[in-house]
């Protein structure tokens, strides 16, 4: 095999799934596809930003406010590669057709295009609409439209997920308490 050792023993990657059209998000896209031959998927309302190779905050709140005018400055030094998707993602997809028992959610607000992909009924991969720093917490930093971002979660109550791995932070959280940060919310 003329593979490089590393890649000899990573598990076939069938489709890259990409949360939103946000550089910290979508940054390797370009090179993992290359690697893995893997198609890169993203909701169709996020597709144009990351074919530009851009990020789009909308509007920011506390701390928030201090990455929006940093910004220019890290894509400057970071230079996130544009990615064209190969498969633009609508509500409600299945991704069967990837070997994977999965379906996605979009879930606006962040960016107009954010979603989330909910595998075997259990398992959320939900973006930036949840992060695990230390504490688990909803999105409150940056949204394109904050009023669909409320919708958003009240779209997730609808699951009865396990397990939830946020955009950002190292553990997931049990669904439950997804369910009680989104409640604490409404």
């Amino acid at each position: 095999d003329a593979s490089p050792p590393n890649l000899q023993r990573m598990p076939s990657i069938r489709l890259i799934f990409i949360t939103h059209a946000h550089l910290d998000h979508y940054g390797s896209a370009a090179a993992l596809r290359r690697l893995t031959g893997a198609p890169v998927a993203i909701h169709r309302a996020d597709a144009e930003a990351m074919a530009r190779g851009e990020t789009r905050l909308g509007s920011a709140r506390g701390r928030g406010k201090l990455m929006a005018v940093l910004l220019p400055l890290v894509e400057l030094c970071l230079r996130p590669e544009p990615v064209k998707a190969d498969l633009l993602l609508e509500e409600g997809d299945d991704l069967a057709d990837y070997g994977l028992d999965a379906r996605v959610i979009h879930t606006p607000g962040h960016t107009l295009g954010s979603s989330c992909l909910i595998a075997e009924e259990r398992l959320g991969f939900v973006g930036d609409l949840l992060t695990n720093n230390g504490r688990p917490g909803l999105q409150r930093l940056f949204a394109e439209d904050w009023s669909l971002l409320k919708q958003s979660y009240i779209r997730l109550q609808g699951t009865e997920l396990e397990t939830v791995y946020p955009g950002h932070g190292r553990r997931p959280v049990s669904g439950k308490a997804l369910q009680r940060l989104i409640a604490s919310c409404l």
